[in-house]
């Protein structure tokens, strides 16, 4: 068996995922199970993901990574707890400041 190489990795959304997935032709169990856990847990459709990814990425939070992006995108925090909870696992520690400009980024597409 030939060893698999990664060639790219691009962090994605859970609203980008569920679209690709959408165009597989013959799925099998692993996809509609996938399919099934992303209808239930994706937030947002996936032109209001892009927009909130952008307008999130154009805040210009300093250490704030695309993968950070994606998954403030994914969970949609609403108060500083659950923002502060989210990013956890990773090493990176944003201000306060920058956490409301954050959480009232997110805010503005929770009212959608």
């Amino acid at each position: 068996m030939q060893a698999k190489e990664t060639i790219s990795e691009t962090p994605l959304t859970m609203a980008e995922v569920k679209e690709d997935l959408s165009k597989i032709k013959d799925p099998n169990i692993r996809v509609n199970k996938t399919v099934e856990y992303l209808n239930q847990f994706t937030k947002l459709p996936l032109k209001d993901s892009k927009a909130l990814f952008e307008k999130l990425d154009k805040l210009k939070v300093p250490r704030l990574k695309e993968k950070h992006i994606c998954k403030i995108v994914d969970i949609m925090p609403t108060s500083t707890e659950e923002l502060k909870s989210a990013l956890q696992g990773y090493t990176i520690t944003v201000n306060n400041e920058n956490i409301k400009k954050i959480i009232s980024t997110v805010k503005e597409f929770v009212k959608k």
